[in-house]
């Protein structure tokens, strides 16, 4: 392992056999410092990346000789890490970014605020916001990313398999859940009867999207995992049979868990237990699970998380902008908790940016605990190899190794923002800018170059994307 800052000499990750090297789809060569976060977290001066067939073929240094690829990507002056993993997003959020008359109240309020507003989404909407939504996370250096959602309105269509279709399109590598609502205003719960379904349908509406579209395999580009949405607006039986569901079908849990002293009050009221004994009493308590936000858990609670292997979605920006508080982070990876990173909604934290979201983690982890508590690798780490446990895929996403999937991302360091950080890339690569990404590689195809997306459909989708969210904008107008 290389001191911070320095040459790393030790063998490249080659895997050489004598005689002629195969010919690589892609090299990335020339950085000024490969950080690949692996297992002995190598960062390689002067360091390239080889993939071929979508996978990491070799990694080295000066001293080795990279193979001969059909293509180079030159990576001078910058620093190239894994690509980021997003843990949570609401991705059609970004119809009502920074909708005005949900903003300053509480969790509960803006929830209510803006539940009118989503039953209007169609296949339209979740396809346009899609697009959007994940070429913004591509031009934030996102390589992975899940979506929660979790409002299915009557009529509304096959919203998963519209999603899907937008990241097939733009060649990102995708986790979406299938989100569910069972419990109306009527029935006790937060959302209105619009946005809300039942049990059966849910459970079978999630079998079906797994049989077609989850793909198990190494490399998977598209996998499901299933999402009821929270202890306040979905049953504790639908949320019970949704795990054994996940157990036969082998697929991931997800959910939002400890998020605000709002949801405390409801479970202790409609329960008669805290939100982290009720995650346990419908049988999640396991490391199928990954939850989001988890501001509020004690230190009894942090432990059991960490035994069980449950993985916490970190949503910095979100927790800040909703004011639902500062969560114990350092606490949670000390006791074994996987934590990766999230943005959460367009309209809660209003930009879909990780380097955003790993520079105020490590922000908000120095606040709390002081200057040592969180560092820019630890931020990095959450933002890879954090968010790679969460979803199930340690050892193949959120690094760079001989195996891993072809996911980089090439940042630049140069420019004003960047004058005078000479020392140390990775630090530098938080503690200035803003920062977008040079290139965003995924499964060795380039899906921003030269700071640009790749795919040549973004000037029209905008276009319907104002369309549609000016159409729903325009209901709570009209309501009103």
């Amino acid at each position: 392992m290389s001191t911070p800052g320095t040459a790393d000499t030790s063998p490249s990750d080659t895997s050489a056999v004598p005689g002629e090297r195969p010919m690589a789809d892609l090299l990335v060569i020339g950085a000024e410092l490969v950080a690949t976060v692996d297992a002995e977290r190598r960062e390689i001066r002067g360091g390239w990346v080889a993939i071929t067939d979508g996978l990491v073929s070799a990694i080295g240094g000066p001293e080795q000789t990279p193979p001969a690829a059909a293509r180079t990507l030159r990576a001078d002056g910058c620093l190239v890490t894994p690509g980021l993993v997003n843990t949570h997003h609401h991705i059609y959020q970004n119809l009502t970014r920074s909708f005005a008359p949900a903003l300053g109240g509480t969790l509960f309020n803006w929830l209510k605020t803006l539940y009118p507003l989503w039953s209007r989404l169609d296949e339209e909407a979740v396809h346009t916001s899609a697009y959007v939504g994940l070429t913004e996370l591509a031009l934030g250096g996102c390589t992975t990313t899940t979506d929660h959602l979790y409002v299915h309105p009557r009529g509304g269509g096959d919203l998963i398999t519209a999603e899907i279709a937008a990241a097939q399109q733009l060649g990102m590598r995708f986790h979406p859940t299938r989100g569910s609502m069972s419990l109306s205003v009527k029935d006790g719960g937060l959302p209105p009867d619009s946005v809300v379904q039942e049990p059966d349908e849910i459970l079978d509406d999630s079998a079906r999207l797994v049989a077609k579209h989850h793909d198990p395999s190494h490399g998977a580009m598209v996998r499901i995992a299933l999402a009821p949405c929270s202890p306040f607006s979905v049953s504790p039986e639908l949320m019970t049979a949704t795990a054994e569901l996940a157990e036969k079908l082998d697929v991931r849990l997800h959910t939002h868990l400890a998020e605000d002293p709002e949801e405390d009050d409801y479970c202790l009221a409609v329960f008669g237990r805290r939100p982290i004994d009720q995650f346990a009493e419908v049988g999640w308590g396991s490391d199928r699970a990954w939850v989001a936000h988890c501001i509020c858990p004690n230190p009894e609670e942090i432990e059991r998380l960490g035994t069980w292997g449950t993985g916490v979605a970190h949503c910095p920006s979100s927790n800040m902008i909703l004011g639902g508080g500062l969560a114990p982070v350092a606490e949670m990876r000390a006791a074994g908790v996987p934590v990766g990173l999230g943005c959460d909604g367009s309209s809660s934290a209003d930009s879909a940016s990780l380097w955003l979201e790993a520079r105020t983690a490590m922000l908000l982890g120095r606040l709390r605990q002081g200057a040592g508590a969180m560092s820019a690798r630890d931020a990095l780490e959450m933002a890879t190899r954090g968010g790679a446990a969460c979803l199930g895929r340690a050892g193949e996403i959120g690094l760079l190794a001989v195996g891993s999937v072809g996911d980089l991302v090439v940042w630049p360091l140069d420019g004003i923002a960047y004058a005078g950080a000479l020392s140390d890339p990775i630090d530098a690569w938080l503690r200035c800018g803003p920062t977008a990404a040079r290139h965003t590689v995924v499964a060795g195809r380039t899906v921003v170059e030269n700071g640009l997306p790749v795919d040549s459909d973004l000037t029209e989708m905008l276009s319907r994307h104002r369309r549609i969210a000016a159409g729903i904008q325009a209901a709570f107008e009209n309501a009103g």
